[in-house]
């Protein structure tokens, strides 16, 4: 389950784990004009976790999750005429 909120400058997406317990703590991905942020609360630590993406790097994971094992690196790429790619 999940909730998406609007705030003032990010949205907020909340992710609530619904699987089988043990249970793990809610996410909370920021995602602001600049960078998305992730954060869940460590239990055994009582400290909120935090990892911060560039656009970059948030585009790299959204393909990595549907490729095989392997070295990538994603370019843009610039279409010329009759949709055929320039150099």
């Amino acid at each position: 389950m999940f909730t998406i909120e609007h705030e003032f400058d990010a949205t907020v997406i909340t992710l609530m784990d619904e699987g089988s317990a043990p249970l793990q703590e809610d996410v909370v991905i920021n995602s602001f004009a600049e960078c998305v942020t992730l954060e869940q609360h460590d239990p055994r630590t009582d400290r909120v976790m935090k990892i911060t993406f560039s656009p970059e790097q948030l585009r790299d994971l959204a393909a990595a999750l549907d490729l095989p094992e392997g070295v990538y690196q994603l370019r843009e790429v610039s279409s010329g005429k009759n949709g055929q790619d320039s150099a």
